[in-house]
């Protein structure tokens, strides 16, 4: 079983989406960002090859991620808590992949390609479109191996696939994919949802209540 941790916030208005709540307001950003990590919890739970944990910055409803073992992130930049909830992940499992939450409607046949190449024996990153990444995994994780690294930047991926070389490792490189963290980011999503509503059921019912 590969592990797979879902790097998320709880979703408290004023304190998740910031850049989609200046433009659609703090709760109902709060309240996508609640939809698209009970939506990314749900998909994660199907897969057949996977053990899911979320880990996460605060406590979260039970509701939202149910029978979810949350890990805390711990204190510190992201890159220290991405690789100390990574290091934690490999004590018990042969790898482990970082998914975020920000991406619903992600196709599964993403994560079971992802899935081959560490099968592989091969470090797999996911490039989102804005030049971050949606999914990083690995078999090893040493200290220091995300240090340095712009987040939220548009060379993020760039950088991080860079330090994985200079660590020995050579990712395969999924295809990219998008991450809603803008109301730019809305309509794609919703003309994803429109036909497969099932994909994110709790996305595509905030995004109605938005109309």
């Amino acid at each position: 079983m590969i592990t797979i941790c879902i790097f998320a916030k709880p979703p408290v208005a004023g304190q998740v989406k910031t850049r989609l709540a200046a433009m659609i307001g703090a709760q109902q950003a709060a309240e996508l960002a609640a939809a698209f990590l009970a939506d990314t919890w749900a998909s994660v739970r199907r897969l057949p090859w996977a053990h899911a944990i979320v880990a996460s910055t605060g406590a979260l409803p039970e509701a939202l991620v149910p029978g979810a073992s949350v890990w805390p992130q711990g204190e510190g930049p992201l890159d220290a808590r991405l690789e100390r909830v990574l290091q934690r992940a490999l004590r018990g499992a042969p790898a482990v992949i970082a998914l975020g939450a920000d991406s619903p409607g992600l196709p599964g046949a993403l994560l079971d390609a992802a899935q081959q190449a560490l099968l592989r024996g091969e470090p797999v990153i996911g490039p989102a479109e804005d030049g971050g990444f949606y999914l990083l995994g690995v078999a090893a994780c040493p200290p220091g191996l995300l240090a340095g690294v712009p987040w939220s930047a548009a060379n993020t991926c760039e950088v991080t696939v860079a330090r994985m070389t200079a660590q020995g490792m050579t990712p395969t490189m999924l295809p990219s994919w998008f991450d809603v963290d803008d109301a730019d980011d809305l309509p794609r999503l919703r003309a994803l949802l429109a036909s497969e509503p099932g994909r994110a059921p709790h996305t595509a019912a905030a995004l109605e209540r938005l109309r």
